[in-house]
């Protein structure tokens, strides 16, 4: 048996939610020349790099329908092992039978089950490598839900290890991790940490006017009553997109020149997917209690409609605070639930919006952003957000919630901030905006060390690095095994 000079990367799940496994499929076929087979479920637009290269197929699979809202709660494990079952077969068939045979499977964890097991399978029938690239824990994930003491989580636990163990070759995303996968699992990784990609850069002022352009409508459209943004007058004027399509409440262009307007708003900006592991209460109590404090300090003066920019004297010093905008994209199970509570907060001097930006405005709104904010708190405390990784590739200085291997990541005032409760995170927003757009000395040195590293650190050097290696170690070595035992058949 030759060498296919061919890979399978396997999500089960949105491959365009997917950025690493994007990233794997990029460096295979740029920097390793293969060919590449992606199988995943549709839903989201992966990145255009993706779409358009010539040696990456993507192979959706038909979803599985959600767990009816309505259904029996005595129902849901009879639907979710169903569930798990045809999900086993589709991912088989799609493994073995409608896609060429590769050189190695590269399968994201979690999900685990029927994941891992489907791809094991596929491994033995094609006589190719199987490689897990560990991005967290299946069975800390599921007992967010059912609870540790949960039958289902142990069982869950044991697929995953059982399965686990008999990969090829596995990576994962942390230092914590792959101890822990040593020491607890007897599985060998190889740390293959995040970095982002080559498209997650500081946006030039063109870029940033030509976004808040074409996501205008949603800037100016707010929960229930009007806010501090969408508000004409604490807009400086602005009613709205239809009024001057050269003006943001960020950007105004004249002729062919475009400026940050000097009262704009600061930019906070924060991705999710909405699930449990992020308790985004956190960010809407330190909103309030920023909206609060800043009214605490700010001296009464009709004169100054809304506060668009207001100074308060404090111990001989001259404080500005700025408006606050939030904006959060992504999309999940629980952005209904936090949308109502944003209707009910009463701010004055701090907005929110909800959005899903597309796979090549997302990264020009994180290089348009002032501050980023990061909630994800990890069911396992083993993986780190990727979200924080592309923040920083865009030169976007940090607040992130503290856990245990957070500090792999974040350097605390040299690129970010940590906190442990909605208090931190408004103190921090409070020191960081002082001052703002003009001062806010702690926020700027932050971006300082951020931009010197933003051209030296990328997913293409860490996967040349830790990757590739293994993958073409892995493939060689099972291309010499399969041969070796055709031999001794022969």
């Amino acid at each position: 048996m030759g060498r296919r000079n061919r890979v399978a990367v396997v999500v089960l799940g949105d491959i365009g939610r997917s950025p690493r496994m994007q990233y794997h499929a990029l460096s295979l076929a740029r920097q390793a020349l293969l060919d590449v087979d992606i199988v995943a479920y549709g839903g989201t637009e992966p990145h255009i790099s993706v779409l358009e290269h010539q040696s990456i197929h993507i192979h959706r699979m038909p979803p599985w329908p959600t767990v009816p809202r309505k259904l029996p709660s005595m129902l849901r494990p009879l639907f979710l092992i169903l569930k798990s079952i045809v999900q086993f077969l589709m991912l088989l068939w799609y493994l073995s039978v409608k896609i060429p045979a590769p050189d190695a499977f590269i399968v994201q964890n979690p999900p685990s089950v029927p994941t891992l097991v489907a791809v094991k399978w596929a491994s033995w029938l094609r006589q190719s490598a199987f490689i897990v690239d560990w991005h967290n824990f299946g069975y800390t994930l599921l007992a967010l839900s059912l609870g540790r003491s949960s039958l289902f989580v142990s069982i869950y636990r044991w697929i995953e290890k059982h399965y686990g163990n008999m990969a090829h070759g596995s990576l994962c995303v942390t230092r914590a991790m792959q101890h822990e996968l040593s020491q607890n699992w007897g599985i060998k990784a190889t740390v293959l940490y995040d970095q982002p990609p080559e498209f997650f850069q500081p946006a030039s002022l063109e870029q940033k006017h030509n976004l808040f352009c074409r996501i205008s409508k949603s800037l100016h459209r707010p929960y229930g009553l009007q806010d501090c943004i969408s508000n004409g007058e604490a807009s400086n004027g602005l009613t709205g997109p239809d009024n001057d399509p050269n003006i943001t409440p960020f950007t105004t262009r004249v002729g062919s020149d475009i400026f940050l307007n000097q009262n704009r708003p600061a930019l906070v900006v924060s991705s999710t997917s909405w699930t449990p592991d992020e308790d985004f209460s956190i960010l809407l109590e330190a909103a309030l209690m920023y909206d609060r404090r800043v009214a605490a300090l700010l001296r009464e003066d009709d004169t100054i409609t809304n506060e668009v920019v207001w100074d308060s004297i404090h111990e001989g010093k001259q404080f500005l605070y700025p408006r606050l905008l939030f904006i959060i994209t992504g999309k999940g199970p629980e952005k209904e639930k936090y949308e109502e509570k944003i209707r009910k907060l009463s701010l004055k001097r701090v907005a929110f919006r909800t959005m899903w930006l597309s796979a090549e405005d997302y990264p020009l709104l994180l290089g348009s952003a002032d501050l980023g904010v990061c909630l994800h708190t990890s069911s396992s405390g083993l993986d780190l957000p990727m979200k924080v990784v592309d923040m920083f590739g865009c030169g976007l200085p940090v607040c992130a919630v503290s856990y245990s291997c957070i500090k792999e990541l974040v350097d605390v005032n040299k690129n970010g901030l940590l906190f442990s409760s909605s208090s931190e995170l408004a103190d921090e927003l409070m020191m960081l905006f002082e001052g703002f757009p003009e001062r806010c000395d702690g926020l700027k040195l932050m971006r300082s060390n951020l931009m010197g590293r933003v051209s030296s650190v990328r997913w293409e050097t860490e996967w040349e690095e830790n990757a590739k290696p293994l993958i073409n170690e892995v493939s060689l070595f099972c291309h010499l095994w399969c041969s070796l035992d055709h031999s001794a058949l022969r």
